[in-house]
């Protein structure tokens, strides 16, 4: 684990809300220049959306599809990632809604380094922009078909990897994540539980590179695949694992820091992932959640308390909260609990 020096999460995490307006729409008050961002539909069904600054502002892929990657026009989608912010150029024409008029919308942002550089640390080349004090980077690679390894800019290994392949035929969203380890998978776009499965070749990723198998979802020969690294760092984010009670008074789950954004999956078992942030509705009992593998829209029924140091589901289902399942997180700080950054409770 990595030990930060981050004394404000916005500058590399953070979430913001807007409307669309089919227009022009320049979303500010993100407090860094984004190189990720996450977008999905509050009020409405649809699909979510993620462009990054490796592919480029018009590239679109869902994490609630297995279609290939969007490309939009000029004159739609994103047009700029901004020093404080993103702009949008007009709707999303391509799978998913970004700028419909009159819908609310959420984004969360992540800052790594730009448009990337080549790193030769693995078998396959890859780009890879990475921002070591995060811990993220977004890895852009071509598969070979064969075993390999790619090379991922951390400096440290990676605790979640989430890839998708971006052409030709449709494909899963293959998740590594450490709780599960390196025999196992866990597919961001459907409900099953994880798997046993050869994807990362059965070895751990190192402070280098990440291993992949000849699975075509991770490493289709001359198809073209992106890569969200992440790595826990002390204060700021921390990827783990937790078991249910099944009760309302649920299980508490200690990540160090007050959480901006929480990501979770039972693992044993089928269960949606569920989406929580600390913006939408800002208060406990009232942070809804929205579905990572789904289109629907903004619901209440997974309700997650939000504490200075962790977190606590307050439902009985099984999504986030069944007794003796087991799930694994991703969560990102609003205000680090380290060295002079006190934070307090809601």
């Amino acid at each position: 684990m990595a030990y930060t020096n981050i004394k404000k999460s916005s500058d590399y995490f953070n979430t913001k809300l807007y409307t669309g307006n089919d227009s022009t729409n320049a979303i500010t008050g993100v407090g860094h220049q984004p190189d990720l961002i996450w977008v999905k539909s509050r009020s409405a069904a649809s699909h979510s959306n993620l462009i990054d600054s490796v592919r480029g502002v018009k590239k679109h892929v869902s994490s609630s599809s297995t279609n290939a990657e969007d490309t939009e026009g000029a004159s739609n989608g994103l047009s700029s990632f901004d020093s404080d912010g993103f702009t949008w150029s007009g709707r999303n024409t391509g799978t998913g809604t970004v700028n419909e008029n009159s819908t609310t919308y959420v984004g969360w942002s992540w800052s790594a380094d730009g448009t990337g550089v080549a790193n030769t640390d693995g078998s396959i080349s890859s780009t890879v922009s990475a921002n070591t004090t995060s811990g993220f980077s977004i890895v852009s690679y071509t598969g070979t078909g064969s075993v390999a390894t790619v090379g991922h800019g951390l400096g440290v290994a990676p605790s979640m990897i989430i890839v998708k392949r971006r052409t030709g035929d449709a494909g899963d969203w293959r998740c590594y994540h450490k709780s599960l380890g390196e025999d196992y998978l866990i597919r961001l776009n459907l409900t099953d539980a994880s798997l046993d499965n050869p994807s990362w070749n059965d070895t751990a990723p190192t402070s280098s590179v990440f291993s992949i198998g000849t699975n075509g979802d991770v490493n289709t020969s001359g198809g073209n695949h992106i890569a969200y690294c992440f790595a826990d760092v002390q204060g700021f984010s921390k990827f783990e694992s937790y078991v249910g009670n099944g009760s309302a008074d649920g299980t508490f789950v200690y990540t160090g820091f007050k959480p901006a954004f929480v990501m979770i999956k039972r693992t044993n078992s089928t269960g949606n992932w569920l989406m929580f942030d600390s913006k939408r509705d800002g208060f406990n009992s009232q942070n809804d959640n929205l579905y990572a593998n789904t289109t629907t829209a903004e619901q209440s029924d997974g309700a997650l308390d939000i504490f200075s140091n962790g977190f606590k589901c307050t439902v009985t289902g099984t999504d986030t909260n069944g007794s003796g399942s087991t799930y694994i997180y991703m969560a990102f700080a609003s205000e680090p609990l380290v060295g002079d950054n006190p934070a307090t409770a809601r």
